[in-house]
């Protein structure tokens, strides 16, 4: 019996050491996977396209108490961005001298309303989410960052534009399900 366990053992290890080799080299290779609704579930690669609208992006969210109290909740993971945050993947809907309304019934952007856009006010923990109430126009260096596909994403709706500067990386689908 002692001789199948050690085996068992063995296959084990084997097996998590292969995968620890090909997911680092994946992620050498600049290969990302996106589990979250944000933006289609899949595998995506780092590009060299500019970050501009209808782009995905890979960021790492500004030091704002907004991004602490998200963590806390479990709305982003931890990471290696400053604070401690992980990295935030989204699409970009909105760049320099776009038009941008944060409003209860959803974000306009020049005046379009955007697809699953609409606030929640509580989170599915039943906490009080922001509700932001503010039209501005998009500076050279602010990036609106959403959602398109889903109505309880953690996006823009509730923390604004970011910099440019927190943008990592665009990102194209390899394969996404």
């Amino acid at each position: 019996m002692k001789k199948v366990t050690r085996y068992a053992a063995m296959g084990v290890l084997s097996a998590s050491l292969i995968t620890g080799v090909v997911c680092g080299l994946g992620y050498a290779a600049g290969l990302r996977i996106n589990t979250t609704k944000s933006i289609p579930v899949g595998l995506y690669k780092i590009s060299s396209h500019p970050a501009k609208p209808g782009e995905y992006v890979i960021f790492c969210p500004p030091q704002k108490p907004i991004f602490d109290e998200a963590q806390e909740r479990g709305y982003i993971g931890s990471g290696f961005c400053p604070g401690g945050y992980g990295e935030m993947m989204k699409k970009i809907l909105a760049a320099k001298g776009d038009e941008v309304a944060f409003h209860r019934d959803g974000v306009y952007v020049n005046g379009q309303l955007l697809p699953y856009s609409k606030p929640l006010s509580v989170d599915p923990g039943g906490r009080p989410l922001p509700i932001r109430n503010e039209v501005y126009t998009l500076s050279k260096s602010e990036l609106l960052l959403m959602t398109d596909r889903s109505a309880s994403s953690f996006d823009g709706r509730y923390f604004g534009p970011v910099t440019a500067s927190q943008i990592i990386s665009t990102v194209s689908p390899v394969i996404t399900w």
